[in-house]
């Protein structure tokens, strides 16, 4: 069997293999773009071992490599530099570090999606940058408005406000810029639109998104996020590391027996915090208990930093959802009952999840 750290790069890459017969290193610059990679891993006696940073523009790498029959393992790239000690830092060492790692068994390996998870990430992330788009041309649209005296904010948008933009006295460039912004809204209004409807069905159909979307205020594309961001919930052993992994927890920087405190840390994924921060604001106007704690807040502390509190309990409560798998209902009681034991537990256990939960 071979074991290999590979340093990947979208043109080449730098392997460092390790024969396990010989117990003989080799070091190889291999050139995808010509095939050399290709050749060089289809000629290696499958399973082998496979250990490569993650990065960009990489799936059709690690694709080849499943088809193939070897075994691909992604690990986090900030704790593998993080694990390597010099200041040096060559091709040929983050190669030879990453096969130290694989060798000795402290390789930091990442979950992965599957494919069917990734294709419906693709979903998301289009959609998302439609809708960012949509937003440049409304801003565009506006400006012309506001140059024209016109301050109607979003009921320009209504049919009466856009029959009035179109009404508008333009000559020249200016009135093509407004043509064709109109049209190139139109038309991400309807592209949109069929997103937002795949988006529906498929939340519809994946039964965890159901059961998020129990919350008020969660919606589909919210619930498809989360549960396609955090995958197997079971990976996560309790609700801080799940508010760690979506960046929602302080900088901290402490030393000394003093305890210093920054900004939210944003080492996650800022579609989906995005997202929460949103939701959350929604479910504040619809959940009683999240209005009281947000409104409390924010008597206290910056509107902002209430509005990244509430998307931390949200996040928290969503992962609950997932891993009780039980409804808004369910959770909503377990958090305000306090004596009442969960579904299946002790009264040990009980008090423990609910603790976790309210964090």
């Amino acid at each position: 069997m071979k074991i290999i750290g590979c340093d990947f790069h979208p043109s080449w890459q730098q392997v460092a293999v390790f024969d396990a017969e010989t117990g003989e290193v080799t070091e190889r610059k291999l050139v995808n773009g010509d095939g050399e990679a290709e050749r060089f891993y289809r000629e290696l006696e499958a399973p082998a071992l496979v250990g490569v940073e993650a990065c960009g523009n990489s799936q059709w790498f690690i694709d080849l490599l499943e088809r193939l029959g070897h075994q691909v393992w992604v690990g986090d790239a900030a704790q593998i530099r993080a694990s390597y000690v010099r200041k040096q830092k060559t091709d040929k060492r983050d190669a030879s570090h990453m096969l130290k790692l694989l060798l000795e068994g402290r390789f930091p390996r990442l979950w992965t999606p599957s494919a069917e998870q990734r294709d419906l990430r693709q979903l998301l992330v289009h959609r998302h940058k439609l809708v960012e788009i949509r937003t440049r041309v409304k801003n565009g649209l506006q400006h012309l408005a506001l140059n024209r005296g016109v301050q109607k904010k979003s009921s320009l948008w209504s049919v009466r406000g856009r029959a009035e933009l179109e009404r508008l006295p333009l000559q020249g460039w200016t009135a093509r810029r407004r043509e064709d912004l109109l049209q190139l809204l139109t038309e991400l209004d309807r592209q949109i639109g069929e997103l937002d409807k795949a988006v529906g069905d498929a939340a519809e159909q994946h039964a965890q998104a159901r059961l998020l979307m129990t919350q008020p205020g969660v919606g589909p594309i919210t619930a498809l996020a989360f549960v396609l961001t955090i995958g197997e919930v079971s990976r996560f052993k309790h609700s801080k590391q799940v508010a760690s992994y979506l960046g929602l927890i302080p900088r901290e920087h402490s030393s000394g027996g003093k305890q210093r405190l920054g900004a939210i840390s944003k080492q996650g994924n800022s579609f989906l915090r995005q997202l929460l921060v949103e939701a959350a604001q929604s479910v504040t106007r619809l959940d009683e208990g999240f209005r009281k704690q947000y409104q409390a807040r924010c008597h206290r502390k910056p509107k902002g930093v209430a509005k990244v509190a509430a998307a931390r309990k949200l996040a928290v409560r969503l992962y609950w959802m997932l891993r009780q798998n039980v409804g808004y209902p369910e959770i909503a009681h377990i958090e305000s009952s306090p004596r009442v034991p969960l579904v299946g537990e002790n009264q040990t256990e009980g008090l423990i999840g609910r603790s976790r939960i309210q964090q």
